[in-house]
């Protein structure tokens, strides 16, 4: 099993095939988690520390090797829920707290935009010709189109106690530790989803309000509903994610992704704070804001020469001056420059109008908008986007 993790890893790195090493690794897990139970001495009354330690290791092969082979998913899931059902869990967690906080803290913009993004009302929603031909082209948010979803109403994500049973006891998920992937401290962990919560508990947060936490947690861009399939029942995808709009004449290497539904869907999770930096994706974006309010910032394909993003080795200014701009940084993207970058700039700071080029030629074609809950933004491919969490923030990205 550790010997396939390396492989994998290592292929990774070198953009080598993986399959086979993902296979493989799938099959490792599956496999030492049946031998461990079956060396139990009771399988229908399993311990507490050996259960946590295969399911932990099945959540593993969803989270780190897709899972790979026909079938694999729905196994991992059957065995995790086996698992959990044959165990006797002796740490219970209160039935209560919430992601949602009743105070709001007032919004602060910055700077560094002329325009608001464009919402529509749902009254006037562009039908699927219109949004095909025309709408397509720019950014807009709809105010309130994801009211109706489970997941605001009959099952709310906000609540602590829906998000436990949905996942149950053991599971464990990929997190970000630090606000902003960009700095030398941030690093990426697996922990406890019912720790991960925990951090995240408004409740909890307000009565502790002499303890700090050391580090943000963030759960972002993850396939939560592969691990939580209860979850993904809690969603509409709107009709326009199957539209297949035209390529856009800003983004010539457009192609839909590679999956039979070619669309893929992430979800993204964490406290007030969290900053997602300035950077283009290849795919259009429907992005869904379930829980608490994100401030986003847009500008368009053409600012990118103003957007300073990061290179593989260090780069001098657009000015061509003598010395790098910015250092290099693990955030360069050495596969796909033209398709996917990191901007290099903090577009919510005051501090990025001092940089000449990017105020003069970014910044008055760029929009910015804050998502209530219930909002939904579209936004077409290759379009820098940042980022930035109000409150504790549950939202939902579809990639089309």
């Amino acid at each position: 099993m550790q010997a396939a993790h390396n492989k994998l890893t290592s292929a990774h790195k070198r953009h080598e095939p993986t399959d086979i090493w993902r296979r493989i690794y799938t099959d490792a897990c599956i496999s030492r988690s049946l031998a461990d139970i079956l060396s139990s001495d009771n399988e229908k009354s399993l311990e507490e520390t050996l259960s946590a330690s295969c399911i932990a290791r099945l959540d593993c092969a969803i989270i780190i090797a897709g899972p790979c082979g026909e079938g694999r998913l729905d196994l991992i899931l059957e065995l995790i829920a086996e698992i959990q059902s044959c165990t006797l869990w002796t740490k219970e967690h209160a039935p209560f707290g919430t992601l949602q906080t009743t105070e709001l803290t007032p919004i602060h913009l910055p700077k560094t935009f002329v325009k608001s993004i464009p919402r529509i009302d749902l009254r006037s929603l562009p039908s699927l010709s219109a949004f095909t031909s025309t709408f397509f082209r720019e950014p807009f948010i709809l105010s309130g189109y994801v009211q109706d979803w489970p997941a605001m109403q009959e099952h709310p994500w906000h609540s602590m106690k829906y998000l436990r049973q949905v996942a149950g006891p053991g599971r464990v998920v990929p997190v970000e530790v630090g606000s902003d992937y960009r700095a030398d401290d941030w690093t990426h962990t697996l922990m406890s989803w019912d720790k991960f919560l925990s951090s995240l508990d408004v409740s909890f947060s307000h009565s502790h309000e002499g303890e700090s936490q050391k580090h943000i947690l963030y759960l972002a861009q993850h396939n939560l509903f592969a691990q939580f399939p209860a979850l993904r029942n809690d969603i509409i995808i709107p009709d326009y994610a199957y539209a297949a709009p035209a390529v856009p004449d800003s983004h010539v290497n457009y192609r839909p992704p590679a999956n039979d539904e070619q669309l893929v869907i992430n979800a993204w999770l964490g406290p007030a704070g969290t900053v997602s930096p300035a950077h283009t994706d290849p795919f259009y974006n429907l992005y869904a804001q379930v829980v608490g309010r994100k401030t986003v910032w847009l500008s368009p394909p053409e600012t990118t020469p103003y957007m300073y993003p990061y290179q593989a080795t260090p780069k001098t200014d657009v000015c061509e001056e003598s010395t790098p701009l910015f250092h290099s940084n693990p955030a360069a993207n050495h596969v796909e420059p033209l398709m996917s970058n990191t901007s290099q700039i903090d577009v919510f700071t005051s501090g990025s109008m001092q940089i000449p080029l990017f105020a003069e030629n970014a910044v008055p074609h760029a929009i910015c908008a804050t998502l209530d809950p219930g909002d939904l933004l579209y936004f077409p491919p290759g379009w820098w986007h940042a980022m930035r969490s109000e409150d504790t923030s549950f939202s939902v990205s579809m990639w089309f």
